[in-house]
């Protein structure tokens, strides 16, 4: 790994750890957190899925929504790297989409549909618990690098950790509340950048960066900036 890339994974292990205090918004954190894993292993797209409190696997940060639509794609069809990852708590590697079809058709068939010819999906660990997984989405085809599988694999060990942070969650049922919260606040945010996209005529990124910049202009939750812009939709 280059010198440049060592100093961008310091800087972002930095970053997540200074936001690891009491009152942490875990959206931010995991949407920050898979932004790095795009550019430091220089993936196109990177997403995280997480179970809710049924045990159903769902997208709960991603770059962008052709990633978001493929993570939830794989969910629906039970199929692929993501799931894979999640059930075996190892790294699933595909450099090939295209030669999956066999093994993931509806897969194979939705990721050559946006552009992805390459995949890798590493599992969320804790101890012996998988809690999801953290997929990086590329447009070219080609292994992960060795050096690049340890570098996600402690990316995805952080995203653990802010998830499950262990001051704050030492029981089961605590950790099983933090998930549902950032599942039940995803909804919200999905909600509002459909409003925002609508009424302003912004794509659905830039909505979801503009609620994002007022949340931390604000020192506000997203799912609370999320739920006024819904609120003030439905008052006009």
């Amino acid at each position: 790994m280059a010198a440049d890339r060592e100093q961008q994974l310091l800087t972002t292990f930095v970053e997540l750890a200074d936001t690891l205090v009491v009152g942490y918004d875990v959206v931010d954190l995991l949407h920050t957190l898979v932004e790095r894993c795009a550019l430091i292993l220089e993936a196109t797209d990177a997403g995280i899925l997480i179970p809710d409190e049924t045990g159903a696997l769902e997208v709960v940060a991603s770059t962008s929504e052709r990633s978001h639509l493929i993570g939830l794609l794989q969910l629906r069809a039970d199929e692929g790297p993501c799931i894979d990852a999640y059930e075996t708590g190892r790294l699933v590697t595909v450099e090939n989409i295209a030669g999956t079809y066999a093994r993931w058709p509806k897969f194979a068939t939705a990721a050559a549909q946006v552009g992805y010819q390459s995949m890798h999906a590493i599992p969320l660990r804790l101890r012996g618990e998988t809690i999801g997984s953290l997929n990086l989405f590329r447009d070219k085809v080609g292994p992960l690098d060795p050096e690049d599988a340890m570098a996600a694999q402690t990316l995805a060990d952080v995203a653990t950790i802010g998830i499950l942070q262990e001051r704050a969650l030492r029981e089961s049922d605590i950790a099983r509340e933090q998930l549902q919260h950032a599942l039940n606040s995803r909804v919200l945010i999905e909600q509002a950048k459909g409003v925002l996209s609508q009424v302003e005529g912004l794509s659905m990124e830039d909505a979801f960066s503009q609620m994002r910049t007022q949340a931390r202009n604000t020192g506000t939750r997203l799912s609370v900036v999320a739920e006024r812009v819904i609120s003030q939709a439905q008052s006009r």
